[in-house]
């Protein structure tokens, strides 16, 4: 059993107390996230541009995650209700066949070198590849620090591609990013390099950009969910059907997948990553063989049991951008306790199948909207007009009702509102 079991039914101080206590957090890092006033107008003003505030997203605790035999909190902001809730029970149920497997490839990005106006686009790709060690060292002295700690530029690739405007040389530079996410620096290379492989190409260079669709860059996760905790036999081949339909059609492998990234995305947000990036890279990896397909796959065990897997890449850092300048972000690394990116990318991963199993139970059972709509009604309360005080007594008149409407509650308001 986790030791967070049951941190839903404490009170907000009561939750931030124990997370306190469980990952070591200072006072000041503790009052930078309850007092939802974390972002100071400094430094959001030195963030981002034209800043005139800051809005603010639930950080919420999803508990029970048991990763490679490492007991996680991992925070979540996110807007969505239930999807916290989901993931630490899907990732309950995980717990009883030993948690989550994950594992996540070397933290490697590509810098794209575009050179457009070559006469000879293949002998020119050879000419780039012939100069491999120059490119490389001429990437690595942007970035002396990085290759002193194990990373920086490591391979070259040059190909050549058909475009509506012609033949174009692309150089592709691999960079090893180490703990970072590695926009910053596999810009800067892709830039410091482009003049000399434009003179190599004998052509003009136009775009010097990372790319996002981090291929060398993968988390894959994978778990036993037990048929009893699940529901029996009937649910186990209710979710196999559903991600089945996932697979065949892609207007339900859109949603699919968007569950995926409702945990992924909301450990992205906490952290201080790059939610718009991991997004890209995982809806363009789901397409990669030519159709838009599932990024989890399920099947049964000899067992009975549902074995779930995930595969995707994730371009994720806990050094650096707003993961070293937000007060909350470096609080949720601090404690999530990863020590290194690619820990972190395995973090997401086994979040990302938790959320989706979650999500392929309650479609395969009592449907979706039961349990969400159970969790959004206090939002429905607040809509039609209850006061703090009357909010508890709403929500238990609405655990009466098979069906969570916003007239049904607006009625239940006015009726409290009458007897108050």
């Amino acid at each position: 059993m986790s030791s967070l079991s049951g941190l839903y039914k404490l009170s907000m101080a009561e939750r931030i107390q124990k997370i306190k206590e469980f990952v070591g957090l200072t006072d000041e890092e503790v009052e930078a996230i309850y007092s939802m006033n974390g972002l100071s107008r400094d430094v959001a003003d030195r963030m981002i541009e034209n800043v005139i505030g800051a809005i603010q997203v639930p950080l919420g605790i999803a508990t029970n995650f048991l990763i490679n035999g490492k007991e996680y909190a991992v925070p979540m902001a996110i807007e969505e209700p239930s999807v916290v809730a989901a993931a630490s029970n899907a990732a309950k149920m995980a717990r009883t066949k030993g948690g989550f497997r994950a594992l996540a490839t070397r933290p490697l990005m590509v810098a794209q070198v575009q050179v457009v106006g070559v006469c000879d686009p293949f002998a020119a790709a050879q000419r780039i590849l012939d100069q491999r060690e120059k490119i490389l060292q001429v990437c690595n002295d942007t970035n002396p620090t990085l290759v002193k700690v194990g990373g920086g530029a490591v391979d070259l690739d040059a190909k050549v591609i058909e475009s509506q405007r012609g033949r174009m040389v692309i150089a592709e530079v691999t960079v090893d990013c180490r703990d970072a996410m590695g926009a910053n620096t596999v810009n800067t290379m892709a830039e410091t390099v482009a003049p000399f492989i434009e003179s190599l190409a004998e052509g003009r260079v136009r775009l010097r950009i990372l790319s996002n669709l981090a291929t060398k860059r993968l988390a894959r996760s994978w778990a036993i969910f037990d048929k009893e905790a699940l529901g029996g036999d009937e649910v186990v081949e209710g979710i196999l059907d559903a991600y089945a339909f996932a697979e065949a059609d892609p207007y339900r492998c859109t949603t699919h997948n968007k569950g995926i990234m409702n945990g992924i995305s909301a450990v992205a947000l906490a952290t201080g990553n790059d939610t718009r990036a991991i997004e890209a890279g995982a809806h363009a990896y789901a397409a990669r063989s030519g159709r838009y397909s599932s990024l989890t796959r399920y099947e049964k065990n000899d067992r009975g049991d549902l074995v779930g897997s995930i595969e995707l890449p994730i371009a994720s850092g806990i050094l650096g951008g707003a993961t070293s300048t937000h007060p909350v972000a470096k609080a949720a690394i601090k404690i999530l306790g990863v020590r290194s990116a690619q820990e972190l990318a395995c973090v997401m991963a086994s979040v990302g199948l938790a959320q989706n199993l979650a999500a392929l139970r309650a479609l395969a059972s009592e449907g979706i909207s039961k349990g969400h709509m159970k969790l959004h009604a206090r939002n429905l309360a607040i809509m039609a007009g209850a006061s703090p005080e009357l909010i508890p007594k709403v929500l238990e008149e609405i655990e009466k009702e098979d069906r969570v409407t916003y007239d049904k509650v607006a009625e239940i308001v006015k009726k409290l509102k009458g007897e108050a």
